[in-house]
C-alpha cells in the first residue's frame, strides 16, 4: 500500500491517497460500531440474569397468609368402623394327616415285584412288593415232610400202644412195657407238633417277605424298584397317607390362636391355583415355641387332587366378628417400615401413621390396629404427600 503510495505521488495521483485514507477511516468506525454492540448485548445479558434471579426470589417468598391458599387439594375420608367377620391369614405346607411309612419287617432280600405306584389307593393287606421266596418255599415243603414224619411216628405208637393194652388183661404184656409205649406214644404226638410249629412259623415268615399295606390309605411315594436288594431296618419303602386324608400346618402366634378353637373352618388356597378347599381345624398345637413365640394349627381336609404334600399354600380362618375401620386399598400405602396411612390432623397437615391390616373383605382392608376410624385419612395420591406438608382437604363422595 505505502509503495503504491509514493508511486501515485510520484507521478502526481494524489486521488489514490485519498481513497486509502477514506478506506482505513472507515474500518475503523466499523470496529467501533461491533465493540459497542457486543457492549451493549452483555449488559442487556446482565439485566437479564438479574432480573431472573429477583423474579425468582419474589416468587418463591409466599405471604403467610396465602400459605393455605397455596396448598394442595386432597380427598379425606373419614372410615368409622364397621362389624366384619374375623378372618386369621396364615401360611404354611400341606402334608398327609396320618402318614404311615411302610418297610421291610421281615428278613429281606431281592424283590421280584412292585405292583404298585406313587399314586394309587391300596387296601388294607394288599401286596406292595414281592421278595424272593424261593428257598423260604424250599424249607416250607421241607418243615411239611417232617410233619408227616412225625405223624406217621405218631400213628405207629398209638397202635403199638393199643396192641399192649389188649394183652394186658391176658398176662402177655406188663404194666411196665404199657406205661413204656405210652409215653411213646405221647413223645410221638409231641413231635408232630413242634413240626407243625415249625411249618407255621416258616410260613409266617415267608409271609413277612411280602411287603403289605397296614391300612387302606393313597401312595405318596415308592422307593423301591424290581431286582432291588432290600433289608431289614432300611429307609422306608413305601409312603402312604391313610385314608387319603390330609391337613395344612399354619403357624399362628399366641393371639391368634387365643381367637379360634377346635372345629373352626378355613379356607386353604395351595400356591400356584386359586382353586380353594375347605377344611377344620382339629388340633391347636399346646404349646408355644420360645423361639418364635407362635403354636401350629392344624387343618384336616379331605383328598384332593390339587393337595399335593409338601407343597405351600394360604390358608383364611375364620375368628369370629371384630368391629374396626375399612379402607379402600388407594389409601393404604407401604414401605420398608410396613403398612402405613396419611391422615390430615388437626393444623391441615400430613401426617404419616402406621396401621396393622387384616383381611381384604369386598369393602375394602380391614385395618385392625393404628386408627380409631375418626381421622381424615387421605383417600388418593397419598405417596405424592410429604410428612407434615400444608394441605387443603375435600371430603370423597359417598359411592
Amino acid at each position: 500500500m505505502n509503495y503504491e503510495s509514493g508511486v501515485m505521488a510520484e507521478k502526481g495521483e494524489p486521488i489514490a491517497v485519498e481513497l486509502d485514507r477514506e478506506s482505513a477511516e472507515f474500518e475503523g468506525s466499523a470496529r467501533k460500531k461491533r465493540r459497542i454492540i457486543i457492549i451493549a448485548a452483555l449488559l442487556v445479558l446482565a439485566v437479564a440474569i438479574v432480573a431472573f434471579f429477583v423474579l425468582r426470589g419474589a416468587g418463591t417468598t409466599t405471604p403467610a397468609g396465602d400459605e393455605n391458599a397455596q396448598a394442595p387439594t386432597v380427598t379425606v375420608i373419614t372410615p368409622g368402623r364397621t362389624t366384619v367377620d374375623g378372618e386369621i391369614t396364615a401360611t404354611g405346607t400341606l402334608s398327609a394327616r396320618r402318614e404311615m411309612p411302610v418297610g421291610v419287617v421281615g428278613e429281606g432280600g431281592r424283590v421280584v415285584s412292585v405292583p404298585v405306584e406313587a399314586g394309587d389307593w391300596v387296601r388294607k393287606g394288599q401286596v406292595l412288593a414281592s421278595i424272593d421266596q424261593s428257598v423260604q418255599s424250599q424249607q416250607v415243603q421241607s418243615a411239611a415232610a417232617n410233619i408227616q414224619v412225625a405223624q406217621a411216628d405218631a400213628n405207629l405208637a398209638q397202635a403199638n400202644l393199643d396192641r399192649a393194652l389188649q394183652l394186658v388183661d391176658r398176662g402177655f404184656v406188663s404194666k411196665a412195657d404199657v406205661d413204656r409205649l405210652t409215653a411213646t406214644r405221647d413223645a410221638a404226638v409231641a413231635r408232630v407238633r413242634v413240626a407243625q410249629a415249625q411249618l407255621g412259623e416258616l410260613r409266617a415268615r415267608n409271609a413277612r417277605l411280602n411287603i403289605v399295606a397296614p391300612d387302606s390309605g393313597y401312595v405318596l411315594e415308592r422307593s423301591v424298584e424290581t431286582g432291588q436288594t432290600v433289608s431289614a431296618g432300611a429307609a422306608p419303602l413305601f409312603r402312604i397317607a391313610r385314608g387319603g386324608e390330609m391337613e395344612m400346618l399354619a403357624r399362628l402366634n399366641e393371639d391368634a390362636l387365643s381367637s379360634i378353637s377346635v372345629g373352626t373352618r378355613a379356607q386353604i388356597r395351595p400356591v400356584g391355583t386359586n382353586q380353594l378347599y375347605t377344611g377344620q381345624v382339629w388340633q391347636l398345637s399346646p404349646t408355644i415355641s420360645p423361639e418364635d413365640r407362635q403354636g401350629t394349627v392344624r387343618i384336616a381336609l379331605s383328598y384332593a387332587p390339587g393337595l399335593r404334600p409338601g407343597g405351600f399354600a394360604t390358608a383364611t380362618i375364620s375368628s369370629g366378628t371384630v368391629v374396626a375401620p375399612i379402607l379402600p386399598e388407594s389409601a393404604v400405602l407401604s414401605d420398608r417400615e410396613g403398612p402405613y396411612v396419611l391422615i390430615v390432623n388437626a393444623e391441615n397437615k400430613a401426617e404419616r401413621r402406621p396401621v396393622t391390616t387384616g383381611t381384604v373383605t369386598s369393602k375394602g382392608i380391614v385395618i385392625t390396629d393404628g386408627l380409631t376410624g375418626s381421622e381424615k385419612v387421605v383417600l388418593r395420591a397419598g405417596g405424592f404427600l410429604t410428612e407434615g406438608e400444608t394441605v387443603k382437604t375435600r371430603a370423597a363422595e359417598a359411592e
